[in-house]
């Protein structure tokens, strides 16, 4: 069976339940948990998805010495790289 939306999956769970199959033949044919053919029975949208919390970057450990990097050289008119930020990062902690 092709992948649907949920939406088109609840649509799907209800068509079939007014048509008279029963809970447990729904879960076997779109291979969902009885919690979900419940779901689409009782509601015609389902929930919507939860924010995930926000990750941290890779790039915090170097955020504050990014910023002073820049902060240090605002009039500069070279580009800085990558290359100079990490030649730059150990006479700093030494």
């Amino acid at each position: 069976m092709p992948q649907m939306s949920k939406v088109e999956l609840y649509a799907a769970i209800r068509r079939d339940h007014r048509a008279g199959m029963t809970m447990r033949e729904l879960e076997r044919k779109y291979n969902v948990a009885w919690r979900t053919v419940r779901k689409a029975l009782d509601s015609a949208w389902p929930e919507p998805r939860k924010p995930l919390p926000p990750r941290p970057s890779a790039l915090d450990p170097y955020k504050a010495m990014i910023d002073g990097i820049l902060r240090a050289d605002l009039e500069a008119p070279q580009r800085h790289t990558v290359t100079r930020a990490r030649a730059e990062e150990p006479a700093k902690a030494g």
